[in-house]
């Protein structure tokens, strides 16, 4: 149980504007309201409207949502002002209108008087904004530890060998090796109802889950292997299916990016979803029995909560994506999808990896033991942790009072 804390502390919180670095910034904002604080979370619009769907109704005087305005550019209209569905070519732009942001984000620290604020590591700029004004700050690390560990030995020990040798990097990787950023799921609006009934058709562990995130997007050679590489299996499936958005990008269609008959060949035996799926639902069904996944960390987070082996396939090589899936093959609750020495996906080895975890008794049932007894053990300590950050948190605030 959580210690009882009286406390009149408001926090401010600025996450990144990617759905991946919202959700953990909400779930630890909803752990610390529960704990007597006040918080502000800080975004841009469009990202609000996100958020706004998933706070309960519980916490709407404890959680308030603080618009943070991008400028008008003529390129980046506002339903850009977010991370989530973004053209590549578009990232440097919206990077550039969030530091020309900043006297806005000033004025928003100085109107809401935070007694902390609480910034995402991906916008160090904002410390400094909160010192001007005499507001502590203290930085929040959405990535995992192993990840932070890897590159801050190469930062601080150049040629010095890791000391884990599980976590690593292929060649292919370190070749475009540059900052990272978690992916999720994008909110939509689908009916779940159909999804869940035809998961309830299926025996216990027969059916993977297949979703790689909502910011990345499968070329058409990566979307055929991976099609093949499900209709080799034999697996029953669900798969998430997401394309560029935008006026500028040019419309697909699903029929016309599988590979041709793929529908018809596969039946009854998948559903195949595209934009977005109650994904939380899903992994907590009985019948799932491995989640394929690009290794982003809330998704790899959310696998383990509901005790679901990971099948890693990490997409995007110059993120966490590869190291978070070396930690949890090492941990026992994955199995990693083989690519070549050209990082390219092989359709075989797809469906060797899934028909070893959905039919080989063995090694399914060795992860999902794994994969059970580690997310209890993260139940277990849950509760202390947060109980350890309110603790910092109110000596970090009496200190500066005190100055």
């Amino acid at each position: 149980m959580a210690e009882e804390y009286t406390t009149n502390l408001r926090l401010l919180m600025f996450p990144y504007l990617a759905y991946g670095h919202l959700t953990p910034f909400l779930e630890v904002a909803k752990k610390l309201s529960d704990r007597g604080f006040s918080i502000d979370l800080c975004s841009t619009p469009i990202n609000l409207s996100f958020i706004k769907k998933k706070i309960p109704h519980k916490y709407s005087s404890s959680i308030h949502l603080v618009e943070f305005h991008l400028p008008d550019l003529p390129e980046l209209p506002p339903h850009y002002h977010t991370t989530n569905g973004l053209p590549v070519h578009l990232q440097s732009t919206l990077y550039k209108a969030i530091m020309m942001a900043k006297p806005q984000f000033y004025q928003i620290l100085k109107d809401q008087k935070p007694d902390v604020l609480v910034h995402d590591i991906m916008q160090p700029w904002a410390a400094g904004v909160a010192a001007s004004l005499k507001i502590p700050a203290i930085r929040f690390c959405i990535a995992s530890a192993a990840m932070c560990c890897y590159f801050g030995h190469f930062y601080y020990k150049p040629g010095v060998e890791f000391p884990f040798p599980a976590l690593y990097l292929k060649d292919y990787e370190k070749a475009i090796e540059r900052p990272y950023e978690v992916e999720v799921e994008e909110e939509g609006d689908v009916v779940e109802t159909e999804l869940i009934k035809w998961l309830g058709k299926h025996k216990e562990h027969s059916t993977v889950y297949v979703s790689f995130g909502s910011e990345y997007f499968l070329t058409k050679e990566e979307m055929e292997e991976v099609a093949y590489g499900l209709e080799l299996s034999n697996v029953n499936f669900i798969w998430i299916v997401k394309f560029p958005r935008g006026e500028e990008q040019e419309v697909i269609k699903l029929e016309e990016a599988l590979p041709q008959g793929f529908l018809e060949r596969i039946g009854e035996r998948g559903r195949i979803v595209e934009g977005w799926a109650p994904q939380a639902r899903i992994l907590k069904h009985q019948s799932i029995g491995a989640f394929v996944t690009h290794c982003g960390w809330n998704s790899i987070l959310e696998s383990i909560e509901f005790s679901v082996p990971i099948i890693a396939l990490p997409m995007n090589f110059y993120s966490d994506q590869p190291m978070n899936a070396r930690l949890i093959v090492e941990n026992g609750v994955a199995m990693e999808i083989a690519r070549d020495g050209n990082g390219k996906l092989h359709r075989g080895n797809i469906a060797e990896v899934i028909k070893d975890v959905i039919f080989g008794e063995q090694i399914g049932e060795d992860l999902r033991r794994k994969v059970k007894s580690l997310a209890e053990n993260i139940r277990s300590l849950r509760e202390k942790e947060m109980d350890e950050v309110v603790k910092v948190i109110t000596q970090l605030c009496e200190k500066n009072q005190s100055n």
